[in-house]
């Protein structure tokens, strides 16, 4: 079985969405869906909007990361969660 580390970005709805509950709040689901979260970082998008790009490591089988994706966006104050990079990791 092997790892994989994902990075998803999480978009907050505004400029005024409050990026560290997001954060936590989003580790939270990461961490149910079965992944070990690495880092975080803040990606300045445009006129002070911040998106979250939250890197973790998951099991290969677990497969696709849409349903992780999708509870992501429902979370209040998520406009959109997208994965933006998978890499299969060796050792």
């Amino acid at each position: 079985m092997a790892k994989v580390m994902v990075t998803i970005r999480v978009m907050p709805e505004n400029v005024e969405a409050d990026l560290d509950k997001l954060e936590e709040e989003s580790k939270k689901e990461i961490t149910d869906f079965g992944g070990d979260v690495v880092g975080t970082k803040r990606e300045p998008i445009a006129f002070g909007l911040n998106a979250l790009d939250i890197e973790f490591f998951m099991d290969e089988d677990k497969g696709a990361t849409d349903p992780l994706e999708e509870k992501l966006a429902s979370l209040e104050g998520v406009a959109s969660a997208s994965t933006t990079m998978v890499r299969r990791t060796v050792g």
